[in-house]
């Protein structure tokens, strides 16, 4: 008998909280039973299996980061308006480090959340890139370069890769300071 309350969206978060204490790749079907208390061949009724449950994972965490990013966008341009986005993108890797490496997954098409989230956190990128004048081909270039930029920075981050005497903060906004202008400097299409 399942267990009263469970369903696929209890077994979704707990196995988030799951993967932000052990790490997603250390999150395994009999662990996220365990957690919660249920045999293995219950959480089937809830999730179709492994894969399932990491698309599952990877459209929630896309979902919390989307709004994370559409709020720090809000009523804000240019420089300030990717400070804040920066900012928003880092602080959420920081909190949730087992579902933030999620995000990275390309959205199942046949999952209608999944597509939604991460399209709003990509117009919210798109929308911080807007108060640069970006339109076209370069906004995806600009897009992938801040997209790139930010996951490598807090990837590295996360796997303690900045041991060098410097302040991992005052590299960050370096960081971010140099992709202002970078933007600002861009060369358009019809430049090249």
């Amino acid at each position: 008998m399942p267990r009263v309350g469970l369903n696929q969206r209890t077994v979704v978060r707990e196995a988030a909280r799951l993967a932000d204490e052990v790490g997603a790749d250390q999150l395994t079907l009999a662990a996220l039973a365990h957690r919660l208390g249920v045999a293995l061949p219950s959480l089937y009724k809830h999730v179709r299996g492994a894969e399932a449950l990491a698309q599952k994972l990877s459209a929630l965490a896309t979902a919390e980061l989307a709004d994370e990013l559409t709020t720090a966008a809000a009523g804000r341009a240019g420089g300030d308006a990717l400070r804040a986005v920066a900012a928003a993108y880092r602080s959420y890797a920081h909190r949730h480090p087992g579902r933030y490496p999620t995000t990275q997954r390309v959205p199942d098409p046949t999952d209608p959340e999944h597509v939604a989230a991460g399209e709003r956190a990509v117009g919210a990128i798109r929308s911080t890139l807007r108060g640069y004048g970006f339109d076209g081909d370069d906004t995806i270039d600009a897009t992938r370069m801040l997209r790139s930029t930010l996951h490598g920075f807090v990837s590295l981050e996360a796997a303690g890769g900045f041991g060098l005497p410097r302040a991992v903060d005052a590299s960050f906004a370096h960081l971010v300071a140099a992709l202002d202008g970078a933007f600002r400097s861009w060369p358009r299409d019809s430049d090249r």
